[in-house]
Parts: structure tokens; C-alpha cells; sequence
């Protein structure tokens, strides 16, 4: 599947001091992205740990790209411009057409995006979307905002626990230690039916109110799935719940 995204914001990088301002600012361990085309998600953080951008990041020899949703693009900047105090570095807004290639739900995250037109025909929104719910991809405002923290999201995968210090890290730090995350993003597969509208209530026997839906599509592979954040009490896989009076399995993301 061609996914066409015009309107994503791509920030370039570059300046002696790329690489260790960036790993001191995001989540990412970007030290130990490979120097040629090394690929990886993560966020900028408020001090308190919450997520204010989800970024994707390519790490080349002599830059580092920053990619964002387009919502995202001028609060990114603003971001890394207001912690840039005496660092070497230097950002440019590179105006391009992209596009990446999604084989799966598996595989979409570790699909990075390509600065060029489309090879081909391009997969509809309506496509786009139903794989974007399946993979667990982000939507910020939708999925995600300044009150998540990563570790509640699919971020978390790529949270390293052993790269130092960055804005935010110790309260995140402190919630995976002590394994206290009150809720996690998890996937629902659906009774059959339409999509079930977003914001609904997740019901679960031990608990009234024990999440909501964030995204809902109607998947050709799947039928009806939703995105929601479950409290802990009904997060476990596998696990039944129900959401607009229709019974619900709570399942890891990606869709298998």
C-alpha cells in the first residue's frame, strides 16, 4: 500500500551538537541510531512527562530529519527552537512531496517515510486509515495529547529506559519502575456491526467505566475495531469487555 502524506512536516537538522541536543531533548536514543538512514519514533516531552509532539525520526551523515503529522509541524519547530539555547544547530523546514510504503499492520511503523512523489497509485484515506488503526499509529489530538504519556501509548516500544537523562525522563522513569501506568492504549476487536463511535465508554465487569475509544474503523481483514485506553483493570489481552452495547476482546497492537 502507497501512502501518500503532502502535508507532513519535515524538519532537517544539522550542526555539530545534532545529534547530542536531540538525545537530550527527545525520547529517542538517538546516539544509537545507525548513521545512515537509522529510522525510529519517539516524542518531545513537558517536563512532567507528557507527550507535546510524536516525531519520527532518520538519522543521516550529516543530518538528522525530524518528520511530524502536519498539526504538528509549527509546535515541533517552536519546540526545538525554545530548547536550543547554546547548542550548534541549526533547522530548516523542508517543503517535499512523501510517501511510504505500508506492507502491514506488523511492519507499518518501521515504514519510514520517503521524500518523493508516488511511484504508483496511492491507497485511499479510507484504506489508509483502517491500516493506520490496525498498526496502532498515532493520531495526535485523536490517540494522544499533552495528558498521555508515552508509556501509555505504542511510543512505549521505543522507550529506552538505559539512554540517560532528557526532558521528562524522570517521571517516566519513575512510572516504569515502579509499575504503577494506570492505563495503556490497547486494540478491540468488535462485535459485528458498524464503528462504534469514538469517545465511547469501555465497560468491563470489574469496572463501569474502564476506558474509551480513541479510533474506530471497519476493517476489510478484521470487521469493526477501535483504538481505546483501558485503566488497568481491563487492559489484559485477551480479556472481554463492551463498548456501545456490543461485546469487545481486548487485544495487543498491532492487529495480528
Amino acid at each position: 500500500m502507497i501512502v501518500s502524506q503532502p502535508d507532513w512536516g519535515h524538519v532537517r537538522v544539522t550542526g555539530a551538537d545534532r545529534v547530542r541536543f536531540l538525545h537530550g531533548l527527545t525520547t529517542c536514543n538517538v546516539e544509537a541510531l545507525a548513521e545512515s538512514g537509522g529510522h525510529t519514533w519517539g516524542a518531545i516531552l513537558s517536563p512532567k512527562g507528557r507527550v507535546l509532539s510524536v516525531i519520527e525520526m532518520v538519522r543521516n551523515p550529516d543530518d538528522v530529519m525530524i518528520h511530524v503529522e502536519p498539526s504538528l509541524t509549527d509546535k515541533t519547530l517552536a519546540l526545538l527552537e525554545k530548547h536550543a539555547v547554546m547548542d550548534e544547530v541549526v533547522f530548516e523546514r523542508i517543503e517535499a512531496p512523501a510517501h511510504r510504503v505500508w506492507s502491514s499492520a506488523a511492519d507499518a511503523w518501521g515504514a519510514a517515510p520517503i521524500l518523493a512523489p508516488p511511484p504508483g497509485d496511492v491507497a485511499a484515506d479510507d484504506e489508509v486509515e483502517a491500516l493506520r488503526v490496525e498498526a496502532g499509529i498515532l493520531r495526535y489530538g485523536v490517540d494522544v495529547d499533552e495528558d498521555c504519556f508515552p508509556f501509555e501509548t505504542p511510543l512505549a516500544r521505543f522507550l529506552d529506559y538505559n539512554k540517560g537523562c532528557y526532558v521528562g525522563q524522570e517521571p517516566v522513569f519513575r512510572v516504569h519502575s515502579q509499575g504503577k501506568s494506570a492505563r495503556v492504549l490497547r486494540g478491540l476487536r468488535v462485535a459485528d456491526g458498524g464503528a462504534v463511535a469514538r469517545g465511547a465508554v469501555v465497560v468491563h465487569p470489574a469496572k463501569a467505566d474502564a476506558g474509551a475509544v480513541t479510533s474506530s474503523v471497519v476493517s476489510p481483514r478484521l470487521g469493526p475495531i477501535a483504538l481505546a485506553y483501558l485503566h488497568r483493570t481491563a487492559w489484559d489481552v485477551g480479556g472481554a469487555v463492551t463498548v456501545d452495547g456490543r461485546s469487545a476482546t481486548v487485544v495487543e497492537l498491532p492487529f495480528a
